[in-house]
């Protein structure tokens, strides 16, 4: 590509922690050295709210927070020298708050942008603390006028505008957009629209990483004024390329450069699973995970995932089998624990269980066996994993999937309790291809847990398919009622058995207390249990 040679921007897609503003800042000049002193960039640019890390929720109410901030971006403006530093912070200006990007070079913040549309839906709660902006703004980079937006500004046209209006040939955009299945592309697709319509360049900084519930998958791209992509970094991992620019006839055109595969839909949610159990267990100090291994399909996808995310020395599970327990759903479970190399022990829960119906016969009286007794069996091993966790300082890990959460198919107290749901979001027919998936690389969940009918296995000869629709017929259900907010008539016309539909709407409604009260989880849906959907707990609709 022939032309005089323009700016180069380094991209420092980071992994940053909500809440620690110095440690924020150190990555910050981390990241700042290696673009100034190995690719010589003139400029690094990095995610929305950098100082903070995203989202920080109410940590913005606090005065302490936004005084840290400011103590933090004073020592970046001290030692940020020989570079173009551009870095997100909430800024506090004539008593309102602000999502702010600032420009830092040689010491000063030389120019300050507000983003302009918050976004307020799904998981964004960003109306509750900031105010909008309503001037674009645009700094020179070695001669080229370069405008500056935030993550929500690039979804609609006026951002984007203002900036080519006010004269700027390269639009950078900061990022917290988090993971959902199907994000990236959708991502990208909105891009190449933007740049044809301005005519611009356009840098798409993400960050990466977990926080809580959410995945950032990084991903960062270049677009061209034609829309086409012209370079892009890792998915689901720290990375600092740089982009190189080139002027042509009038425009800044973004030199070709490595563009990182998209990530088939398998293999991306379950990398989002992965980065999700990995950042939650390590931000918050725990010493690995333990979890209760049955033999069933969940439990293995589950085990492999932590296994992945934080290695076989750090997991460890154990096996719980009742009266009811099959000998196979023993084999299996140890033949997985032994496939993926973790400490594994078992506790038969036959003595707490007969201890647990002993003291309660008075209570009882000659009340028929019902669903109480399944539920005291999971309790007896929520109780023991419980124990466990807090004996080693590893996390309990649940198993549930989202099919399970969504019709109440889980015990309160019992497989509920722990403090981290890694597939509360993946619905039963996907964990099927999951573990198809996570088997291409060497054969971790035995052929027999995914081809057997699932059971809880809580009452003799249980299957799953006694209490609930065929998961072919529940798992699009539960899309179109809780993802589309499609109503019972809608779903019907759709194809479905009317009373099979009803019979879901009601387990799903009058299910909500349960979820209310279970472990946060991974989001990989674009609506999940938790933020994304928040439903009253008493209400006549």
């Amino acid at each position: 590509m022939g032309g005089s040679l323009g700016p180069r921007i380094s991209l420092a897609q980071i992994d940053l922690l909500v809440g620690d503003i110095r440690g924020n800042a150190d990555r910050v000049l981390a990241a700042m050295r290696v673009a100034r002193d190995q690719q010589q960039a003139h400029a690094v640019v990095f995610p929305e709210l950098t100082l903070t890390g995203y989202p920080p929720e109410d940590l913005l109410l606090r005065p302490e927070l936004i005084a840290r901030v400011e103590t933090e971006l004073q020592r970046l403006c001290r030692e940020c020298r020989g570079i173009d530093v551009i870095l997100g912070y909430p800024k506090c200006q004539d008593g309102k708050l602000y999502n702010a990007a600032g420009v830092i070079r040689d010491g000063v913040v030389i120019a300050e942008y507000f983003k302009s549309l918050l976004p307020n839906y799904s998981v964004f709660d960003e109306k509750r603390y900031f105010e909008s902006g309503d001037q674009p703004c645009v700094f020179e980079l070695q001669g080229v006028p370069v405008g500056v937006t935030i993550c929500e500004d690039i979804w609609y046209r006026t951002p984007a505008a203002s900036a080519a209006e006010a004269g700027a040939k390269i639009l950078l955009n900061l990022n917290a957009s988090p993971f959902h299945a199907g994000k990236a592309p959708e991502r990208e697709t909105l891009l190449q629209k933007r740049a044809q319509e301005t005519g611009l360049s356009i840098i798409y900084l993400n960050l990466v990483g977990a926080q809580d519930e959410l995945v950032f998958d990084g991903g960062s791209f270049v677009v061209d004024p034609r829309g086409e992509i012209t370079q892009r970094a890792a998915f689901f991992r720290e990375d600092q390329p740089l982009v190189e620019f080139v002027e042509q006839e009038g425009q800044l055109l973004p030199v070709a450069a490595p563009v990182a595969p998209l990530l088939p839909e398998e293999e991306a949610v379950y990398t989002a699973l992965v980065s999700g159990v990995r950042g939650y267990v390590r931000k918050n100090g725990f010493k690995g995970a333990v979890l209760g291994l049955s033999g069933g399909i969940d439990s293995a996808l589950t085990l492999a995932i932590a296994v992945d995310a934080l290695g076989a020395d750090q997991v460890e599970v154990v096996l719980m089998p009742s009266r009811y327990t099959a000998d196979m759903s023993n084999e299996d479970a140890i033949k997985e624990a032994e496939l993926l190399g973790v400490k594994h022990q078992t506790i038969p829960i036959e003595p707490a269980f007969n201890a647990f119906l002993d003291l309660l016969k008075p209570a009882f009286a000659d009340a028929p066996r019902d669903t109480t007794e399944e539920n005291i069996q999971a309790r007896c091993r929520g109780v023991l994993l419980m124990a466990i966790s807090n004996k080693t300082g590893k996390i309990l890990l649940t198993t549930g999937n989202k099919s399970e959460m969504s019709v109440g198919y889980a015990t309160l107290y019992g497989d509920m309790a722990g403090g981290f749901a890694p597939i509360k979001d993946v619905p039963k027919l996907l964990v099927y291809r999951l573990a198809e998936y996570r088997n291409r690389t060497g054969e971790v969940i035995p052929r027999r847990v995914i081809e057997r009918p699932p059971s809880a296995e809580l009452a003799p000869d249980q299957k799953d398919s006694d209490s609930l629709p065929p998961y072919e017929i529940l798992d699009p259900v539960l899309a179109m009622y809780i993802e589309q907010d499609k109503g019972v008539d809608e779903i019907v016309a759709a194809g479905f058995d009317e009373a099979d539909v009803r019979r879901v709407v009601r387990l799903v409604d009058r299910n909500e207390y349960k979820r209310r009260q279970a472990p946060p989880g991974v989001k990989i849906s674009q609506r999940a249990f938790g933020r994304d959907r928040r439903y009253p707990l008493t209400n006549g609709f």
